[in-house]
C-alpha cells in the first residue's frame, strides 16, 4: 500500500467511523441507558465514553494481535488521543460556546485520571507491561465506576438528562440545520462535499435507525461494534504503510494521525453539549473517555495480550514514555488554566488549548518529543 492510498484509506475510514458512532453506535447506547434505567453520571462514565472510545479500544486489540502490526501502535493511539482529547476536545468545546463548570466533577474526574496516568508513568518505566500491571488498570477502572456510582447516590442528579439522549437531540436539531440551504461559497463547498461522500452515505443510510423502530436496536449495537473493528483494521494496516511511506515512527504516526482522527466523536459529541449550554458535562465527557482510553482501552488489550503471550515489551519506547510525562503536564496545565479563570472556559482557554495541540505535534514531528 503506498503513501497516497494508505492517506485516502485512512480518511474514508474516519469519516465511516464517525458517521457510524455518530448515527447508529450512539442511538443504539441511548436506548439501552434507558432500557437500563442508567443513571446520569454512571451512563456518561460507561455507556458514552464506551461509545466514543470504541474506536481506541479497537485499533489497540489490532496492534496487539495483527501479525505485522506494531503493538506501539495501540498504545500510541491511547496516549495521543487522550493528548488530544484534553487539549482539542476540551478546547473545541470551549470555542463554542463559554462553559461555566462546576468545578467539583470535574475535580474528580480529574484527580482520578491523575491517578491513571501516575500509574501509567510507573508501568511504563521499565518498557515492559504484565499481566499484573494490566489487571490493576482493569481493576482502577472498577474502581472508578463505583466512585461515580456513590457520587450519584450522594448528588442530585436523578432529574439530569442521559446525556447519550443529550448528544442524539442535538445531532436531529443539526441535521434539521443542515437542510437550510446556505449561501455563496459555503453552499458550493457543501454541494461538493455531498457529492464526495454521496456513495457512502447513501449505504449508511440503508441501515435502520433504531429510534424509528426499537427492535432494530441491538442488531444495530452489534453492526456497530463490527463496522468499528472493521475500520479499525484497515486504519492500523494504512498506519503502518504511512509511517514506511513518510520514514516516521509508527508511535508518531498512532500519538497524532490515529490520535486525532479516532477521537472524531469525542470532539462532536462534547461541542454539542457545550453547545446546549452543559460545558461541564463536555469536559467531563473528554476527561472521563480518557480515564477509560487508559484503563480499558489500553489495559484490556495488554491484559489478553499478556495473558496469552507474556509480558508485552515492545511498545514505542521513548516516545511513549516522552508524551505520557507530556500528557501529565497538560492535564496540570489545564486545571491551572481553568483554576484561574475560575473554571470558566471562554474561547480564550480554546485558543491557548489548540496552539498547544499544535505545538505537541510540530514537536512529535521534529523530533522534539
Amino acid at each position: 500500500m503506498n503513501t497516497f492510498v494508505a492517506t485516502l484509506v485512512i480518511l474514508i475510514s474516519f469519516y465511516i467511523m464517525a458517521k457510524v458512532v455518530d448515527n447508529q453506535f450512539i442511538k443504539s447506547l441511548d436506548i439501552i441507558s434507558n432500557r437500563l434505567n442508567l443513571m446520569p453520571s454512571v451512563a456518561g462514565a460507561t455507556l458514552m465514553a464506551i461509545g466514543t472510545s470504541a474506536p481506541e479500544l479497537s485499533t489497540s486489540l489490532y496492534a496487539l494481535f495483527l501479525p505485522n502490526a506494531n503493538p506501539g501502535l495501540g498504545v500510541g493511539t491511547v496516549i495521543g488521543s487522550a493528548i488530544f482529547q484534553i487539549l482539542v476536545v476540551i478546547g473545541f468545546a470551549a470555542l463554542v460556546r463559554t462553559a461555566y463548570l462546576n468545578w467539583r466533577p470535574v475535580l474528580r474526574d480529574g484527580a482520578f485520571y491523575a491517578f491513571s496516568i501516575f500509574l501509567l508513568i510507573a508501568f511504563v518505566q521499565d518498557g515492559v507491561f504484565t499481566v499484573i500491571e494490566a489487571t490493576i488498570l482493569l481493576l482502577t477502572y472498577l474502581l472508578y465506576l463505583f466512585i461515580i456510582y456513590l457520587w450519584s447516590l450522594s448528588s442530585d442528579v436523578l432529574d439530569e438528562p442521559n446525556p447519550l439522549s443529550l448528544v442524539d437531540q442535538a445531532m436531529a436539531e443539526q441535521k434539521l440545520k443542515k437542510k437550510e440551504k446556505p449561501s455563496g461559497f459555503w453552499k458550493k463547498l457543501q454541494r461538493v462535499g455531498s457529492w464526495i461522500t454521496f456513495p457512502v452515505d447513501w449505504v449508511l443510510e440503508l441501515v435502520p435507525d433504531p429510534e424509528k423502530d426499537q427492535r432494530w436496536t441491538w442488531p444495530v449495537f452489534f453492526y456497530s461494534l463490527v463496522m468499528i473493528g472493521f475500520l479499525s483494521y484497515w486504519l492500523v494496516v494504512a498506519a503502518e504503510a504511512l509511517a514506511l511511506g513518510f520514514g516516521v515512527p509508527s508511535t508518531i504516526v498512532a500519538l497524532t494521525v490515529l490520535a486525532g482522527g479516532s477521537s472524531v466523536p469525542e470532539m462532536i459529541s462534547s461541542a454539542i453539549v457545550s453547545k446546549q449550554g452543559r460545558g461541564d458535562m463536555a469536559i467531563s465527557n473528554a476527561i472521563g473517555s480518557n480515564v477509560f482510553d487508559i484503563l480499558v482501552s489500553m489495559g484490556l488489550p495488554i491484559f489478553i495480550y499478556t495473558l496469552v503471550n507474556g509480558d508485552l515489551t515492545d511498545f514505542g519506547g521513548e516516545n511513549v514514555t516522552s508524551s505520557i510525562f507530556l500528557l501529565f503536564a497538560t492535564l496540570i496545565a489545564v486545571f491551572v488554566l481553568l483554576a484561574s479563570q475560575r473554571f470558566k472556559a471562554g474561547r480564550a482557554v480554546g485558543v491557548l488549548l489548540m496552539i498547544a495541540y499544535v505545538a505537541y505535534v510540530v514537536m512529535a514531528y521534529t523530533g522534539l518529543l
